[in-house]
Parts: structure tokens; C-alpha cells; sequence
């Protein structure tokens, strides 16, 4: 298994459609005995949130966030924990939303120690 996803901080590689999670959006994750939530905002999020499990390198979770236009969405998603050759995480994703149409996969990497 990966290690803890505690303390870590990730970012999309690639930007999503607009109004949605994008390479300028950060996520501030934490892990404890199973359970994983996160904090996220950047780009077109003003403030996200997600909560679920994980259950060795498979995170389960539901994401709601609050757009810059001021309209909120939410979706879940399932996501494979994949240690990079440098030591880092990625997460590669599969997600869905729940209270609009659409769906897709997107991959988020740890921050380098330098912020890149």
C-alpha cells in the first residue's frame, strides 16, 4: 500500500472543463485509521470539500464545492492510489457528478517540495 495520504497536498495535472477543478486548484488532504477528507479551493472553486474511506490503494469518496459564480455541485469518486517513481502520490481518478449531468476521470499529483 501507499504511504498515508495525511499532510499531503495534490493538484490536477491537467485542467477540467470550466467551473471545475483545475491545475490552479490545491487539495489539502488528510488520513486517519481508513478515512480520508480533504479541503480544496483554487481556479473556479471558491471552497470544496470531500470525505470517504480508503481501503488499501482505493479511495471512495463525495465531493461538494462552491463555484465562483456561486453555484454549488457535488459527485463521487473512486480513486487508485499509485506511488510515482520520485516517491510521490497520484491519484487517478474516476468521478461522477451526482447533482448534474457528467462524468470523466482526471489524475492529481503531490506537489513537489518545491511547490511545482
Amino acid at each position: 500500500m501507499a504511504r498515508s495520504l495525511d499532510g499531503l497536498v495534490l493538484a490536477p495535472v491537467a485542467d477540467q472543463a470550466p467551473g471545475q477543478v483545475g491545475t490552479r486548484t490545491r487539495f489539502a488532504y488528510h488520513e486517519r485509521d481508513g478515512e480520508i477528507w480533504a479541503e480544496y479551493a483554487g481556479g473556479d472553486v471558491v471552497r470544496g470539500h470531500l470525505v470517504g474511506t480508503r481501503e488499501g490503494d482505493r479511495l471512495d469518496f463525495r465531493y461538494v464545492q462552491l463555484k465562483r459564480d456561486g453555484t454549488t455541485a457535488s459527485g463521487h469518486c473512486v480513486s487508485a492510489v499509485v506511488e510515482l517513481p520520485d516517491g510521490r502520490v497520484r491519484l487517478e481518478e474516476t468521478w461522477e457528478w451526482e447533482s448534474q449531468p457528467g462524468s470523466g476521470t482526471s489524475v492529481v499529483e503531490e506537489l513537489a517540495a518545491d511547490g511545482g
